[in-house]
């Protein structure tokens, strides 16, 4: 049990940097973009490559985070250049990565095993809290920096923010470059972690980064910048040990991952609405009860009188 956990845990702090990214799209600049399913695999399949051609796993590391990049901004340019809907335009972005992923890899699957990687001397327990921890308070940073705040209003109000003369063009691709270089990171790290690089690893990666980011701001928040972006973090974790103890059930299996994954993020979805919809009829029972006392303590006067 207690391996299972730490395991979860670790799980969690790992993919925390993908929450992160699909945080910036579906909750900063409200796109919904898929291309997240084909960063993930390039972050994985650029770090893979180079660290089994001889490359430093820092450098394939970040290489991995450039790649993310570009895919990211390609997307943007379709969408704002192209015109093309968002979500057709993440689409359109994902279904071209997974033939450019074939090419970085040449094959589906590229083993790590034997490799010097991050991981081959650091343990993830220990180095990744610092690496999340120190990604969420640049990302804090830059959020109030000019350019992070245009990207905030771009999501609020776009026609607004365009009429005081910002380039709403130029926000978007920096919000979507910046999404994906954070999954791509994601990806690489996760290959390095399991020892392999495969091409169907980034299927359902969107659904697990919306479960983090719904878990984390229905448990803990997002009252501030500072704390969706914490929530997220938080959320990815507790995601994954929901999971780890949902698959020791003994009737479910492995292959019931897909269907757990979709369970949890309908109830994190529906459970705010129950607990609003509750607190709506607590507060209209209350003033029914108000309302009827007064009328009773009228009445009681009057009879007096």
């Amino acid at each position: 049990m207690i391996n299972s956990l730490l395991g979860a845990l670790e799980s969690g702090l790992l993919y925390a940097l993908m929450a992160l990214g699909v945080y910036i799209t579906f909750r900063i600049l409200d796109f919904p973009d898929l291309t997240v399913d084909g960063s993930f695999t390039t972050g994985g399949a650029i770090a893979a490559v180079m660290i089994t051609g001889g490359f430093s796993p820092w450098i394939a590391t970040a290489a991995a985070f450039c790649g993310g990049l570009v895919a990211g901004s390609i997307t943007g340019m379709i969408h704002t250049k192209g015109r093309i809907n968002g979500l057709l335009s993440g689409i359109l972005m994902m279904i071209a990565l997974y033939s450019i992923n074939m090419r970085i890899m040449g094959k589906p699957n590229v083993a790590l095993l034997g490799e010097t990687t991050l991981f081959s001397s650091l343990s993830p327990l220990l180095f990744m809290p610092f690496v999340v921890i120190a990604i969420k308070l640049l990302l804090d940073l830059f959020f109030r920096t000019e350019w992070g705040l245009a990207l905030r209003a771009t999501g609020d109000n776009k026609r607004m923010i365009r009429s005081f003369g910002a380039n709403t063009d130029f926000t978007i691709i920096i919000g979507l470059s910046l999404s994906n270089g954070l999954v791509a990171l994601s990806g690489a790290l996760i290959a390095q972690q399991s020892g392999f690089a495969d091409i169907s690893s980034g299927i359902g990666m969107i659904v697990i980064g919306l479960a983090s980011v719904i878990i984390g701001e229905a448990i803990f928040g997002a009252r501030t910048v500072f704390w969706a972006t914490l929530a997220a973090v938080l959320g990815s974790i507790v995601y994954r040990l929901v999971v780890a103890m949902a698959l020791r059930v003994e009737w479910l299996e492995q292959t019931d991952l897909k269907l757990i994954t979709a369970v949890i993020v309908i109830v994190a979805l529906v459970l705010p609405t129950l607990q609003r919809s509750w607190k709506q009829k607590k507060q209209a029972q209350r003033r029914a009860d108000e309302i009827a006392q007064i009328a009773a303590e009228r009445q009681t006067a009057g009879g007096g009188l």
